[in-house]
């Protein structure tokens, strides 16, 4: 089994974490007992994560096939925006403003409002084989997988639309530029977790070097040096006071990676 050293405190978005051995997957064998982190742009690892693991690059591959658009699962979603708009394909251009790689992407059902990974979804292939769509329960930042996913295909419209590209970059505009693991919370129903956190009082509010953002509260920021249980800290701290003051449950967008369990709550 390949490995390759990680740096999180360099590599994952929110630029949290240890240094670590991380085990490669190559073709299509999957270690046991490992725990998948993708490009770590939606994820907070503590210093102490179980065995970790992360496709190869065999998998960052688009090729544009009868039955479809097939991407590996290593593929960054910029990438796929880049190939669609060469070959004049229409509804990926949120990609764009999407961090990481396709096969987070689709565990999380990724999206911008409306558009969400999984609506032009046909398959995806796992160590079962291929997985149709309609084989897959999915809702809002949410699936069933609960396999490494090798690669995807959708289907192909025409129609690249540079205004749909500008009006995503647009949606994206008010995203703080510190460190971050994107969206901390999902979005209750009916009702916005940043403004949530802000009616609470805790937009702009630190801990340590952690911060929900100025810019966005449900951004959760590091503004240099920050740490895991500096995060975990304002990460509960949101989610009691939301539940005390309006009795609305917060649930974490981002993933939570510890030992020796990973927990999403």
């Amino acid at each position: 089994m390949n490995t390759k050293t990680i740096d999180f405190s360099k590599y994952s978005s929110i630029r949290i974490g240890p240094v670590a051995r991380v085990a490669l997957i190559e073709n299509d064998i999957v270690p046991e007992g490992h725990t998948i982190i993708g490009a770590a742009n939606n994820v907070l690892i503590s210093p102490t994560p179980p065995p970790l693991m992360i496709l190869s690059k065999e998998y960052d591959f688009i090729r544009l096939e009868e039955d479809g658009l097939h991407v590996g699962a290593a593929t960054p979603g910029g990438r796929v925006v880049s190939f669609c708009k060469k070959n004049d394909i229409a509804h990926f251009e949120y990609l764009s403003k999407l961090p990481g790689t396709l096969g987070g992407m689709l565990k999380m059902n990724a999206g911008l409002k409306e558009y969400e990974i999984f609506n032009h979804l046909m398959a995806i292939r796992t160590q079962s084989g291929w997985i149709e769509k309609k084989d897959i329960q999915h809702g809002y930042r949410k699936t069933s997988i609960n396999e490494v996913v090798f690669e995807a295909v959708f289907d192909v419209e025409k129609g690249y639309s540079t205004e749909r590209y500008e009006m995503f970059n647009q949606m994206r505009s008010n995203q703080p530029h510190d460190p971050s693991a994107g969206s901390c919370f999902k979005n209750p129903p009916n009702d916005y977790a940043g403004r949530l956190i802000e009616a609470v009082g805790l937009k702009g509010e630190h801990f340590g070097a952690m911060a929900f953002s100025n810019v966005h509260a449900n951004f959760l920021v590091n503004t240099g040096g920050g740490t895991f249980q500096d995060a975990l800290t304002l990460i509960h701290e949101a989610q009691m006071r939301v539940k005390r003051e309006f009795n609305i449950a917060l649930y974490c967008e981002v993933v939570i990676i510890d030992h020796p369990n990973m927990t999403n709550k």
